[in-house]
């Protein structure tokens, strides 16, 4: 699909295996999360512009690349979002970091956003949207168009499993945030759940349910 990329790193893969399989404790979940997070990360900045500046090493000074203009900003969306964050923060730590609190309506599936709180200067900056789940696809639109609204240019959506439905709705209003996953599912259920998927992320990351 133009736009989307998948991920088949045989690491991302395996840990999604481990992720899905509904005997997985809560502890184990979250954490295969952060892990699968930084590979995630390692993928979607794996384009990140570079300049040459002048070093010193213990022998010589050289011309050494370093990634070049502003910060990235991550921007989890709220709650399952989270789980992404540490594991990008350890690969890029000097990121600034917005976050997005959003829900989902149960009646209407419709994202419902309670919470936004982002760094002033986003029109210089690349934002990462996380959320491990790219099922209606609502949250995820209304994410990027809270941060568009606030002066965002450049914005990709990172996300562990996504629906061709989710796909669809994303790159249709707004196609030029491109997506980084890790698998494409079969398809949404009754109620809005990615299948064969790994259930609700935040209720298996907290323990909610």
């Amino acid at each position: 699909m133009d736009g989307v990329i998948v991920v088949e790193h045989p690491l991302v893969q395996h840990k999604l295996t481990l992720m899905r399989n509904a005997k997985r404790s809560t502890k184990g979940f979250r954490q295969l999360l952060n892990e699968i997070g930084m590979l995630l990360c390692y993928e979607v900045t794996r384009d990140l512009p570079l300049e040459l500046i002048e070093i010193e090493t213990p022998l010589a000074r050289m011309m050494a690349p370093q990634i070049a203009g502003k910060k990235l900003v991550f921007a989890p969306i709220l709650r399952a979002g989270a789980g992404f964050l540490d594991g990008m923060l350890d690969l890029v730590p000097s990121a600034r970091v917005a976050h997005i609190g959003l829900y989902r309506d149960p009646a209407t599936l419709q994202a419902v956003q309670y919470y936004f709180k982002a760094p002033a200067d986003l029109a210089d900056r690349l934002v990462i949207v996380m959320d491990p789940m790219l099922a209606t696809a609502n949250s995820a639109c209304a994410a990027v168009k809270g941060l568009k609204d606030r002066g965002a240019k450049e914005i990709r959506f990172v996300c562990l499993l996504a629906a061709p439905e989710g796909i669809a709705k994303l790159r249709r209003e707004h196609t030029d945030v491109r997506l980084w996953t890790a698998a494409i599912d079969d398809h949404l259920n009754d109620h809005g759940y990615i299948v064969p998927g790994l259930g609700d992320a935040g209720d298996r990351m907290f323990g909610t349910k």
